[in-house]
């Protein structure tokens, strides 16, 4: 079945590890078979992996990427999985990140990235509830 995608104008994307961006215009792609695709607003690079979920998401985003070996990541990636693990008791976190494995164990690297995206979301929010006031930061 062919999948549809609407880039936006300047908008960089990402088709079988290419790197493109879309005209002045924007772009409507129809690709007709298999594809490793990814949108600007889901591309992150390393720097920009500064909390335990973004270092995760981060990973599963080179096993995507690397179609001939995306197995070199998988240490790195249960180690940050099993640290997050150790630092939380919360079920849904917990559950969030067993799901995590299991697509990548099955290769749903693509589906683990957006599952991912909903943890970052978590993180952000604990991280937003633990940090303090600042003195006139209204």
């Amino acid at each position: 079945m062919p999948l549809k995608i609407n880039v936006k104008p300047g908008e960089k994307f990402v088709v079988n590890g290419a790197v493109m961006v879309a005209g002045k215009k924007g772009a409507s792609l129809v690709l007709q078979n298999e594809a490793t695709i990814l949108l600007g607003k889901d591309i992150m690079q390393e720097e920009d992996a500064t909390s335990p979920a973004k270092r995760i998401y981060f990973t599963i985003l080179l096993m995507y990427l690397d179609h001939d070996d995306p197995d070199q990541y998988r240490g790195m990636f249960l180690e940050l999985v099993e640290s997050f693990l150790e630092a939380t008791t919360f079920k849904e976190v917990r559950m969030t990140l067993l799901n995590l494995v299991q697509d990548v164990n099955e290769k749903r690297f693509y589906r683990a990235l957006k599952t991912c995206k909903a943890l970052i979301n978590y993180e952000a929010e604990i991280f937003k509830i633990g940090a303090p006031e600042v003195a006139g930061s209204n």
